[in-house]
């Protein structure tokens, strides 16, 4: 078989096995949500997409190769989302509006999420997409906080920010966000003061989510 039948049949099988390692990946988040990155074997990963652990092993020879596949498809989604802070007029206030929206989600896939993430610091595997974050956080910052020891503090606190947030019991508005990471930035405006507000507290500018 040659020419266009052919290409035909390969483009076929491609696709197939996108949507197979697709399926691969959104399996090992539920198996991270469930039990952790602990609980993620090739086996556990083939019974809950379905597929047979052959199969699995085919695609992702390792448990490395699955979990570093699946955090740069969720890293995917983060760097976008900085990239459409950046273009905004108000990088900050994006940026405090998208960990307000993180903060509030509190299912077993951003957990899955967050833990793959913390992974990059014990499975070299991952660190690439790690890299991958704090190269994204960092473009965006760039503008706003030019001596790159101060960016590097600015980008430290938004990490750190995005993790409090979300697991402070009381949830975050994006309203507070926006005030600690005005508070990180040079020359920023920090939370108005007001009886029984600290700064960068969920209680911040008027309280709740807003």
């Amino acid at each position: 078989m040659s020419g266009p039948a052919a290409r035909e049949v390969t483009d076929g099988r491609r696709r197939k096995g996108e949507e197979r390692r697709r399926l691969l990946r959104e399996a090992t988040m539920r198996v991270v949500g469930r039990g952790g990155v602990a609980a993620v074997t090739q086996r556990a990963v083939a019974a809950e997409a379905g597929m047979t652990p052959s199969l699995v092993s085919y695609h992702f020879p390792t448990v490395d190769a699955l979990l570093s596949a699946t955090l740069a498809a969720v890293n995917d989604s983060y760097v976008a989302a900085l990239e459409r802070c950046a273009r905004e007029d108000d990088p900050v206030r994006a940026l405090a509006a998208l960990v307000a929206l993180q903060a509030a989600d509190r299912t077993d896939a951003l957990a899955a999420e967050y833990e793959l993430f913390l992974q990059a610091g014990r499975r070299p595997a991952l660190r690439a997409e790690w890299v991958r974050w704090t190269t994204a956080l960092d473009t965006l910052l760039a503008p706003l906080v030019p001596e790159p020891t101060a960016r590097a503090a600015a980008a430290a606190g938004v990490d750190g920010l995005f993790l409090r947030c979300w697991c402070d019991p009381a949830p975050w508005s994006a309203a507070a966000c926006e005030d600690v990471l005005r508070a990180l930035l040079p020359g920023g405006s920090g939370a108005a003061d007001g009886p029984g507000a600290t700064v960068g507290s969920p209680t911040a500018r008027g309280g709740g989510r807003r």
